[in-house]
C-alpha cells in the first residue's frame, strides 16, 4: 500500500503591473500593480477561499508580495506569506525597463541572442535562462522535500512559471514557449505517486475562469 502523501502547489501568477501593461521587460526591476492587477488578485484570491491552504509563498519582489497579500485577504489566509528569491523573475540586467523597440535599436546583438533561444547566454548585468532555470528547480525540489503533503499557494512570475512547466514537462530550455500565462492565473502542480513513480503532474494549467472581464492583453513577442 502508498503511504505517499500528494503536495499540491496553487500557482498563481502575480496582476497586473505597469510595466506589464506597457510592454517593457521587468526581471528584478519591479513596477507597482495597475488597478486592474489589484482586481485580479482580489478575484484570484476569492477563487482560492474553498482551498484548505497549509503555506502561502511569494518572490521577495514587490509586485507578488502585493499580489500575495491581496489573495491572502480575499481567501481568508491568516497566516505569514513566507518569501524566497530563488523565484524571482530572470535577471534581464540592461534590458530592465525597456519595451522592445528599444532593444532592438540599442541592444540588437543581446536581442539577437534572446530571440534565437540561447539557454546559456547571460544577458549584461543579468542572468541566462539556464541560470534562472536551474536557481527555481533547486527551490522547487528543495520546498517538496521539506513540506510534503502540504497545500500551498504560490505567487511567483511568469518566466518562473515557464521553468516549473518545463521541468515537469521534460521540455527542453531550447525549445520556444508553447504555452501563454496570464496575470493572475491560476496553475496547479502535485506532487505523489503517478503512473508507477514519485514524481510531478500538472493538473491544470493557465486558468483564468475567475478573471471574468479582467483579462490583461498577453505580451507575447510576435518576433
Amino acid at each position: 500500500m502508498n503511504n505517499y502523501v500528494e503536495t499540491t502547489l496553487y500557482l498563481i501568477r502575480h496582476g497586473e503591473t505597469v510595466w506589464n501593461f506597457e510592454e517593457r521587460f521587468q526581471g528584478h526591476g519591479d513596477s507597482p500593480l495597475t488597478g486592474t492587477g489589484r482586481a485580479q488578485a482580489r478575484a484570484a484570491g476569492e477563487r482560492l477561499k474553498s482551498v484548505p491552504l497549509d503555506m502561502m509563498v511569494c518572490s521577495d519582489l514587490g509586485r507578488t508580495r502585493e499580489t500575495a497579500g491581496l489573495i491572502a485577504e480575499k481567501a481568508g489566509f491568516a497566516g505569514e506569506i513566507l518569501t524566497d528569491n530563488r523565484i524571482r523573475e530572470r535577471n534581464y540586467g540592461i534590458l530592465e525597463g525597456l519595451r522592445l523597440p528599444d532593444i532592438r535599436q540599442r541592444h540588437s546583438d543581446v536581442f539577437d541572442h534572446i530571440r534565437d533561444g540561447d539557454p546559456d547566454f547571460v544577458v549584461p548585468g543579468g542572468e541566462s535562462h539556464r541560470q534562472h532555470f536551474d536557481r527555481n528547480i533547486l527551490f522547487l525540489e528543495e520546498f517538496v522535500d521539506r513540506n510534503n503533503g502540504v497545500t500551498a499557494a504560490m505567487v511567483i512570475h511568469g518566466g518562473v512559471l515557464d521553468s516549473f512547466f518545463r521541468y515537469v514537462a521534460g521540455m527542453s530550455l531550447r525549445q520556444p514557449r508553447c504555452f501563454i500565462s496570464n496575470n493572475a492565473c491560476i496553475n496547479i502542480f502535485v506532487h505523489g505517486m503517478f503512473y508507477g513513480s514519485q514524481r510531478w503532474v500538472i493538473e491544470s494549467w493557465g486558468d483564468v475562469s475567475h478573471l471574468d472581464g479582467l483579462l490583461s492583453k498577453s505580451f507575447v513577442p510576435k518576433e
